[in-house]
């Protein structure tokens, strides 16, 4: 249970709970900003092109609502704006991530001079220099 508590400590102290926290905080600020974009921004001019048209309002009714029997419907518009949604999501996703490994692969290329490599990379490209080195004087001394 110690070894346990431990290591819970170690993952929160080195950061990656608190950019955890800090992500989910900023991707459902971001759901919210797209949901309403799409809501209020989006679908108004849509509707203006069909003829105003909600898609919103548009459903499949498998049951008409007759006195206390509530109406069964299939609400395939709102379906529409949340597929709207995940796509504007998923692109800005794909975008954010194919320009954050951008980054990554030239700060990990210890010969990019252009971007400051990580020490790690660093000291693992001097010890694989190192060792091609080894390995040539010791191919030459068998020769």
């Amino acid at each position: 249970m110690r070894n346990f508590i431990q290591e819970f400590k170690d993952f929160a102290i080195k950061g990656n709970m608190m950019d955890m926290a800090i992500g989910i905080i900023i991707g459902t600020a971001f759901n919210n900003v797209v949901s309403v974009l799409v809501k209020k921004v989006i679908m108004p001019p849509l509707s203006l092109m069909t003829e105003d048209v909600h898609l919103a309002d548009k459903k499949y009714i498998l049951r008409e609502a007759v006195g206390n029997v509530t109406e069964v419907a299939i609400g395939y518009g709102e379906l529409i704006e949340v597929i709207v949604d995940f796509a504007i999501i998923s692109f800005t996703i794909f975008a954010v991530i194919k320009f954050m490994n951008r980054f990554r692969t030239k700060a990990e290329d210890p010969a990019n001079k252009e971007e400051k490599t990580p020490k790690n990379i660093e000291l693992l490209a001097n010890l694989e220099k190192l060792m091609k080195e080894q390995n040539e004087i010791l191919r030459n001394n068998k020769q």
